[in-house]
């Protein structure tokens, strides 16, 4: 099982940036056999207009195919949104935290015995059986 795991960043190494104002999302895969780089998301405008709704529908919709963004803080109505999405939003222990660190602790985690909100999150990203069926019809 593969899934997309995000991190909002300003330096690419460490979950430093706020999820509204983030102008950079790095994004990976995860599975239990280890992780990779996927791309950064970038986000242009002034992001730190507080209570600009609109500035997080681009991230609301880049992120769709994510299992989790871990970010060092996020708006409730955000928060929200993404949860509405199947994003599970997570934040950071410090700035400090690194992704590479987060990263390796997941792939450990899906090879033995997931936590309920990590098994819960998982389970949400998997095609329902209509999407099963969709998918099948187009091969």
């Amino acid at each position: 099982m593969k899934v997309k795991i995000a991190f909002t960043t300003t330096d690419r190494i460490h979950v430093n940036a706020h999820f509204g104002w983030a102008k950079e999302i790095d994004v990976y895969e995860i599975s239990d056999s280890g992780y990779e780089f996927l791309e950064t998301l970038t986000f242009e405008g002034d992001l730190k207009e507080d209570g600009n709704e609109d500035k997080i529908n681009p991230k609301l919709q880049a992120l769709n195919d994510c299992t989790i963004v871990y970010v060092l803080a996020i708006g409730g109505s955000a928060a929200a949104r993404l949860i509405k999405k199947s994003v599970t939003p997570v934040k950071a222990k410090s700035e400090e935290e690194k992704i590479e660190e987060i990263l390796e602790k997941l792939v450990k985690t899906l090879k033995g015995n997931p936590p309920p909100w990590l098994r819960k999150a998982l389970v949400q990203k998997k095609p329902s059986f209509a999407e099963e069926l969709e998918n099948e019809a187009k091969l």
